[in-house]
């Protein structure tokens, strides 16, 4: 990474500036303004989240803003309503409030001297998703959005459900939420900083239990989809995200369906910003980001003509590992998508086969395989979304494939690419009336070795929509339709594919209530693979620059981060447990000192995953987080635990959070609370 000290201007900043809304709520924000803005108004760039830009974020921010107020832009970072430095309570993600306060907030900036009325709007996570919200809402001043590792689907592609599944994330990301929002704001910047404090950690929701109350796609989920009418988006977009992030569908689904000036790219990495991206290679990103602005704010013609529509990295087959520094790969590009050169190549299943072209691939017309996976199966899953750290990706998957109904092909003859979302269609049957099936894409090396290549899940009961899940009936015929993750991918010559089914994938997806056996028709069902011809142009691609950063943020390393992740298993039960502990010095949280502001500041985490082989209803999740925020003798210290388990009528939740007042933890906690909630399972 090139750290830029010298821009073509030179840099502002203002540590804190209040934003009053509508109502009279103030909103607290960092400015990174380019010298001379006051007397020659520049465009402005908007990133609104939740997550602390004083601490939270501040050593991302810092260097990535200020490089591009360097670059003539006024560079705006916000905490939303009722987070880190603003006035009132966070109680949902993206509610109709946040979209409403961000309006005003765009509004606020087109009136300052210093800006000339243009904004766009960009975000990585949160950030991406309320952009694209916000740009639906066609606010006057919005010119364009850069959305990063968002979805246009808040029920079907978030962090919540999956095919209709319950996603274990759901729970582990609502405990992240729960501790941000039970953080105070910085007795420096408000001196009612306490009462504050006080009012988040009485008021404080369980995000869970909101999103637990929602099992199915209702006007909950609905609300904020941009997928609901992409039409009312009216501004340029340009989407982002990575191959290793869990967000990557969106980039061509928006890119198909948007009628606005649109742009696609999709890396190697996990939920970074591909300047910061792992696995690399990382990218020029905030060069890209640049030519974006200039073209749709300031009108700067010639930057991005004859570029691809839709840019990926083509990732080669490479020996499976829990980490990757870099991915073997090349940058193609599509002039447009979806692309009339994708062919779709449907593959047979046969008896452990799996052929290209149609027919049976040797299968028995009637034939019925048996599939009735051990509950453990997906603990070589990796996580669900990584973050570019170590132990998170898919690991060589022998160990669940030898718990999957497998299909291999035979040692490819030439190699092959395919790019886009592979499509599975299933005829089975099952023996319960709840039920998922997993379907892995796998890439088999001639030393056995099994790389991940893209993976679906379907809840059975969802077979036909997500808004009216109907069981099933036991023993009778269904064929289904489940569609995979995007994804491009190189297949070697000499490699096999490999398509492994399963009925669990634990802890990715929260488990049936019954242990389930399914029935598979190989004959009756197909594979159709998205392949994608050699293109003599992806050798003419444009390089992208060196990635590059405006100067970092002062700060000190108190102690190390350490992440730890193991699997144990009871021989005497069969109970299996996943244990990944984060940033945890003898149970306190590593802190980093942000030498500017004089703040010390750490957030460590444990999260435990347990399950018994045959017993669905054995799943657990045990969470844990603390944090400390310490300045001199001024300090505060919180700890939340939230733990998850089910029967086979209800999924239990149980969430506590205990909070200090002082430099030092000791004694009774300051505050407490604690409550205990059953939610009816629906379909799930």
């Amino acid at each position: 990474m090139k750290v830029r000290t010298r821009f073509p201007h030179e840099v502002r900043r203002v540590e804190h500036e209040w934003i009053p809304m509508r109502d009279g709520c103030r909103l607290s924000a960092r400015l990174w303004l380019p010298a001379g803005a006051q007397s020659a108004p520049v465009p402005a760039l908007l990133e609104a989240i939740p997550y602390r830009k004083r601490d939270g974020t501040r050593l991302r921010d810092e260097p990535m803003h200020h490089w591009f107020a360097g670059h003539g832009y006024a560079a705006v970072r916000l905490d939303v309503r009722g987070s880190g430095d603003s006035e009132g309570l966070l109680l949902d993600e993206y509610s109709e409030v946040e979209l409403h306060d961000i309006c005003d907030v765009l509004a606020w900036i087109a009136r300052q001297p210093w800006c000339d009325g243009k904004l766009g709007m960009m975000g990585k996570s949160w950030g991406g998703f309320n952009a694209l919200q916000v740009a639906a809402m066609r606010p006057p001043e919005l010119c364009a959005v850069l959305s990063v590792c968002a979805s246009d689907d808040r029920y079907a592609d978030d962090v919540h459900y999956m095919g209709g599944c319950l996603l274990v994330e759901n729970v582990t990301w609502a405990a992240v939420m729960f501790t941000l929002g039970a953080q105070p704001p910085d007795p420096e910047l408000r001196d009612d900083w306490r009462s504050a404090w006080l009012e988040r950690l009485a008021s404080e929701p369980s995000f869970a239990e909101t999103w637990l109350r929602h099992q199915r796609r209702d006007a909950y989920w609905k609300r904020g989809s941009v997928c609901e009418d992409y039409a009312a988006i009216r501004c340029p977009v340009f989407a982002v995200g990575g191959w290793a992030d869990a967000y990557s569908n969106a980039v061509p689904r928006l890119l198909a369906s948007l009628d606005v000036p649109t742009r696609g790219l999709i890396g190697p990495w996990a939920h970074l910003y591909p300047h910061d991206g792992v696995p690399g290679p990382a990218i020029g990103f905030l060069q890209e980001a640049l030519r974006w602005w200039d073209l749709h704010l300031k009108g700067v013609s010639g930057v991005l003509d004859d570029e691809p529509a839709y840019r990926v990295w083509m990732q080669a087959g490479e020996t499976p590992r829990a980490h990757y520094t870099t991915r073997a790969g090349r940058w193609v590009g599509e002039r447009t998508w979806p692309s009339a050169r994708i062919e779709p190549e449907p593959w047979s299943l046969g008896r452990g086969t799996l052929t290209a072209g149609g027919g049976s691939g040797g299968a028995q017309e009637a034939e019925c395989l048996d599939l009735c996976s051990p509950q453990s199966t997906g603990l070589a899953a990796g996580s669900w979304c990584a973050f570019g750290l170590r132990g998170e990706m898919p690991r060589d998957q022998r160990e669940d494939d030898a718990k999957s109904l497998v299909f291999d092909s035979a040692p490819l003859e030439e190699s092959f690419e395919i790019l886009g979302a592979p499509a599975l269609t299933l005829t089975l049957t099952s023996d319960r009336p709840l039920a998922f099936v997993v379907a892995r894409l796998n890439d088999v090396a001639p030393d056995g070795s099994s790389t991940r290549v893209t993976y679906g899940v379907l809840n059975l009961t969802h077979r036909d929509g997500h808004e009216q899940p109907q069981a099933l009936e036991p023993g009778r015929q269904y064929t289904v339709r489940l569609e995979l993750n995007d994804v491009a991918h190189s297949f070697a010559s000499g490699h096999r594919l490999r398509l492994a089914l399963s009925n669990s994938y634990w802890p990715i997806v929260w488990p049936s209530p019954e242990p389930v056996r399914l029935g598979v028709y190989p004959a009756a069902s197909g594979l159709t693979l998205p392949v994608r011809p050699p293109a003599a142009e992806d050798a003419d691609l444009r390089p992208f620059d060196p990635p590059e950063s405006g100067p970092p943020a002062p700060h000190t390393d108190i102690d190390p981060g350490v992440i730890e992740r193991t699997i144990t298993r009871d021989v005497t039960n069969g109970e299996v447990t996943l244990t990944i502990t984060m940033d945890l010095v003898d149970g306190e949280p590593a802190c980093t000192r942000l030498d500017e502001i004089g703040l010390e500041h750490g957030h460590g985490m444990r999260e435990r995953f347990t399950i018994v082989d045959g017993d669905p209803l054995s799943a657990r999740v045990d969470l844990r987080h603390v944090v400390v925020l310490r300045r001199g003798a001024w300090g505060v210290h919180l700890e939340t635990r939230t733990r998850v388990s089910a029967d086979e009528q209800e999924l239990h939740l149980e969430t506590e959070l205990e909070a200090w007042e002082g430099a030092q933890r000791s004694g009774a906690p300051s505050f407490t609370r604690s409550w205990r909630r059953s939610l009816a399972r629906d379909g799930i």
